[in-house]
C-alpha cells in the first residue's frame, strides 16, 4: 500500500516516519551478524556479501527503470529516505561494502570492532536522533546531541568488551562518534567502519 500524506495528522506523520527509521535501522543492525559470521567462514562471509551487492544492485536498478522486484522493492520504498524517491537506494550497497572492507583490510578484532560501530554505533544513534534528538549538532546535516552521545556509548561499551582497554575504547568511540557526525549521508557506511577499524587496528 502507498502511503499518503494529503490528509494525515501530523501525529501519524511522526508514527509513520518512526517506522520507516526502525524498519530502515533493523535493516542496518544485521550487519552486526557480519563478525560472526566470519569467524565461523571468512570466505564464505565475503562472498555472501560481495553477492548481496550484486543481487541488490541489480534489484534496484530493475526498481528504477519501473521492473517490480518481490519483497525487496516493497521493502526499499518503505524504508528509503525522502531524498532517495525517485533515485537509486545507495544505502544496502555501502552497508555491505563498509563491512567487506572492514574484513578485508583489519584483522580481529579491529575488524568486528569496525563493524559494530557501523551496526550499532551508526544505527542506535539515527534512531535516538529520529526520537530523542531536540537539539541539532551545527555543520552536521541535522545530527543530533542525543543521537552522537547513543553512538559514542554503543562503541565504547563494544570495544570496551572487546579489548578490555577503557582509553584505547575511549579514543575509538570518539573517533567513530566524529565520523558519524560528518555529513557525509549514505557515505557513512563506508567512512565510519575504515576510518574506526584503521584506528583500532593502529591502537
Amino acid at each position: 500500500m502507498v502511503y499518503s500524506n494529503l490528509y494525515a495528522s501530523p501525529k501519524s506523520l511522526v508514527l509513520h516516519n518512526i517506522q520507516k527509521e526502525l524498519v530502515r535501522k533493523a535493516i542496518h543492525l544485521m550487519i552486526a551478524f557480519v563478525p560472526a559470521l566470519a569467524a565461523w567462514n571468512f570466505t564464505f562471509t565475503v562472498s555472501l556479501l560481495l553477492c548481496g551487492i550484486l543481487a541488490y544492485t541489480y534489484s534496484e536498478y530493475l526498481r528504477s527503470v519501473g521492473k517490480y522486484i518481490f519483497i525487496i522493492s516493497d521493502i526499499t520504498m518503505f524504508a528509503s529516505r525522502d531524498r532517495d524517491k525517485g533515485h537509486f537506494v545507495l544505502g544496502p550497497i555501502t552497508l555491505a561494502f563498509g563491512a567487506l572492507m572492514a574484513l578485508l583490510l583489519y584483522p580481529h578484532p579491529a575488524a568486528a570492532i569496525a563493524i559494530y560501530a557501523l551496526a550499532f554505533g551508526d544505527g542506535l544513534s539515527s534512531l535516538a536522533g529520529k526520537l530523542f534528538g531536540l537539539k541539532k549538532i551545527p555543520f552536521t546535516g541535522g545530527k543530533t546531541i542525543a543521537g552522537s552521545f547513543t553512538c559514542f556509548a554503543a562503541v565504547l561499551l563494544i570495544t570496551f568488551r572487546l579489548t578490555n582497554n577503557f582509553i584505547n575504547s575511549l579514543i575509538i568511540a570518539f573517533v567513530a562518534t566524529v565520523l558519524e557526525a560528518l555529513p557525509s549521508r549514505d557515505l557513512d557506511n563506508i567512512i565510519i567502519p575504515i576510518g574506526t577499524g584503521l584506528l583500532a587496528s593502529l591502537l
